[in-house]
Parts: structure tokens; sequence; C-alpha cells
């Protein structure tokens, strides 16, 4: 496996771009997770603050002792951290910037949820409309993006948990899509008072 690009470090946390298909943690058919891999490749334990789907790439938090972990988790719940994605959707909102409020069943208990949204551009593929949709959370719920694009009637695609299968399957055929596209594409977070503020390019190759 190759190395996890790190792209900021400091006394308590490590912030990664976590590759599209590493899991988080482990479980039934995942042999090399990220909270075993980078321990490895750093030589000293890392504790997770923070998850991203599997199939989600992108920008993530781990905290380098459980103090560093407690405090940002802390951080996180207080919306003190603000997290940013973008995501190949098929449709496109009749509006160019909005907000997704639809509760969230999470562990059996429905949960308010936000998502703030932008549409940065739309195409078609053959007979899809596609488009490129920048997602601001408001609240962290699980699969929040996910399930407040589907609802919404704009799944991301390569989605088949939540999304359009018959979709995912044309575009597999038409355009190469086979994976979930959506990346965690823009960290702020608060350093000695002041925020800082990291991004990667949204790259749905």
């Amino acid at each position: 496996m190759n190395d996890i690009s790190i792209i900021y470090e400091n006394s308590e946390i490590i912030i990664i771009n976590k590759p599209q298909g590493l899991a988080c943690q482990g479980g039934q058919n995942i042999a090399h997770p990220l909270d075993k891999e980078l321990p490895l490749q750093l030589g000293y334990p890392v504790y997770l603050v923070h998850r991203l789907d599997q199939e989600t790439s992108g920008l993530m938090i781990v905290a380098k002792s459980p103090k560093a972990a407690s405090k940002w988790t802390s951080l996180i719940g207080q919306k003190s951290v603000k997290k940013e994605y973008d995501a190949l959707c098929i449709g496109v909102p009749e509006k160019p910037e909005g907000t997704f409020r639809s509760s969230i069943v999470e562990h059996g208990v429905k949960k308010d949820a936000l998502t703030f949204y932008k549409v940065k551009k739309s195409w078609t593929e053959d007979s899809y409309i596609l488009s490129h949709i920048h997602l601001t959370l408001g609240t962290g719920r699980m699969h929040q993006i996910r399930i407040h694009l589907a609802k919404a009637g704009f799944p991301i695609a390569g989605d088949d948990k939540y999304g359009n299968f018959k979709a995912n399957k044309d575009l597999k055929k038409l355009c190469g899509i086979k994976r979930l596209k959506l990346i965690s594409s823009r960290l702020t977070i608060p350093v000695d008072g002041k925020e800082m503020i990291f991004e990667i390019p949204a790259d749905f190759n």
C-alpha cells in the first residue's frame, strides 16, 4: 500500500488526504484499515476523531494522543471545525444555492440534519444531467450528505446505497464512473486562536 499523504501536522493532530477505498476502521473483509496502516507508516499510534466513508476520499483529522483526540472530538462537536465537500451528482437543483433540511435516522433515533449546498457547474452526459455541487455540513450525521442529496433528487454518482442504481450502471458505461464521487475537499480548523484552511482540488477522475 502507498503511503497516506500528510497535508498538515502539529503537536496534537495530523491532517491526511485519505485515499478512496481505504476504510477508517477494521471490520469484515477489511484487511488494511486506516487506523492500522497510518500507525505503521508513522511509527506511533493515532486516534480517530471523525470518520469518512470508505469510498469517500479527502481531508481528515487524526489525533496523536488520547488527550488530543478528546479535545478535537469536542471541537468538531461544537462546530469549531468546518467541513466542506464536493460531489458529482445526477441531476441539478433549480436554485444555484440553498439548504437541505430533513431529519436523518441515526442509530435508531431521528435527528435534525442540515446541509448547505452551492452548484458549481452542470453539464449533460448522454441523457443524464450531471452537476458539481459544493456542500458544507451544518450537522454531522452519518451519511448525511449522501442521504440529503438522494432525498432531494440529486444522488451522488456511484452511490449504490442511497442513489440511483440504474443511472449508476449507465454512467459506468458512459463515462467510467465506478465509485462514489464524494470528496472531503476543505477543512477549516482553529489553531492558536486563528482559523487555518486546508483545501484539495475536487478531482472526480
